[in-house]
């Protein structure tokens, strides 16, 4: 199995909207996907965040088979329309893939 982690920082304002809102949006975008790609098997999204080095706004944990459904999950339709508004709202992000 391969862990996925995906840390954010947010633009305060796009288009007039809020951060927080960006960042409920993405939520909603991001966890659509659990059951839609194969070899994802959960999908979590949390804007509550505790604490955090470097600060971030948002994070993503996500499970997949193996490498291969990971890359599978990445290169996906549905991934990467939730990818276009991600990058529209964001200004940092940091990845990290383990395998368990």
């Amino acid at each position: 199995m391969v862990r996925h982690i995906v840390m954010w920082t947010l633009k305060e304002e796009v288009d007039g909207v809020p951060a927080k809102e960006n960042a409920a949006k993405m939520k909603e975008m991001l966890e659509a996907l659990n059951g839609r790609i194969d070899g994802l098997r959960h999908l979590e999204v949390s804007y509550d965040i505790v604490a955090a080095e470097p600060e971030c706004h948002i994070v993503l944990c996500s499970e997949h088979d193996d490498v291969d459904a990971l890359n599978h999950y990445q290169g996906h339709p549905e991934h990467q329309a939730c990818v276009a508004f991600v990058k529209t709202v964001v200004t940092g992000r940091k990845a990290l893939d383990y395998q368990v």
